[in-house]
C-alpha cells in the first residue's frame, strides 16, 4: 500500500533528489488522499490553495463555456497539478478539476509549500523542475493547437500518452483536441474518412 513516505520517494526520484530533512518536513506538511472517480478536487469559482501530486490515477481540468465543458488538460501518475491561476495568483479558479479514475494523491497547501521552499533549497529546485515541465507541456500544446491538423493532434496525443484511450473517455479527448466526437470517430476509423 502506498503511504506518504513512498509518495515523497517517488517525487524525489522522478523530479529532483530531496534531502532527508526535507522529506521529513514534506511528510509533516502533506496528506495522502484517496478519492473515487468523478470527485471534484477544485470547482470553478473557488479559491484553490492546494498543490497535488498524483501517485496513481487520472485527472482532467475543464472550463465551462456557455454550459458546455471544454477539457483543457489531463494529468496522470507522477504529475503535479493545481488550478494554476488560483494556486499561484491567489484568485478564484477559472477551471474545475475532476478525477477520471480512483486516484491517490499527495496534497499540500500553498502556505506549507512556501514554508518548505524557504527552508529547503532542494524543495525550491523541485518547484522549479515541476513548473518547467508544465511550461514545456503547455508550449507543446500551444504549438499543436496552432499548427497541427485534427489528425496530427490525435496522433501526437497517442504518442505522448499511449494509454489515454483506456483511461479517458473519447468525449474528453475530442474536447481537448478541439473537435467534435463525430470528427474524432472519423479520425480513429480510416474507413469513415471523407
Amino acid at each position: 500500500m502506498i503511504d506518504v513516505d513512498i509518495a515523497i520517494e517517488i517525487i524525489s526520484e522522478k523530479y529532483t533528489p530531496l534531502t532527508a530533512d526535507c522529506k521529513i518536513d514534506f511528510k509533516k506538511a502533506s496528506n495522502l488522499v484517496h478519492l473515487d472517480k468523478a470527485a471534484l478536487i477544485v470547482k470553478e469559482g473557488q479559491l484553490a490553495d492546494k498543490l497535488y501530486f498524483i501517485v496513481s490515477g487520472c485527472v482532467r481540468a475543464y472550463y465551462n463555456k456557455d454550459g458546455k465543458e471544454i477539457t483543457d488538460w489531463f494529468a496522470f501518475d507522477g504529475d503535479f497539478l493545481s488550478s494554476r491561476n488560483s494556486f499561484y495568483q491567489n484568485e478564484l479558479s477559472h477551471c474545475s478539476i475532476e478525477l477520471l479514475e480512483q486516484t491517490t494523491f499527495l496534497e499540500i497547501t500553498r502556505e506549507a509549500t512556501e514554508i518548505l521552499i524557504d527552508q529547503h533549497h532542494c524543495f525550491e529546485r523541485l518547484g522549479r523542475v515541476a513548473i518547467t515541465k508544465t511550461m514545456l507541456q503547455l508550449q507543446d500544446r500551444i504549438v499543436s493547437l496552432q499548427f497541427e491538423t485534427a489528425q496530427q493532434k490525435y496522433e501526437s496525443l497517442l504518442k505522448m500518452r499511449p494509454d489515454i484511450l483506456q483511461r479517458v473517455p473519447l468525449t474528453y479527448i475530442a474536447s481537448y483536441i478541439g473537435i467534435t466526437l463525430e470528427t474524432l470517430s472519423r479520425i480513429r476509423n480510416p474507413k469513415n474518412r471523407i
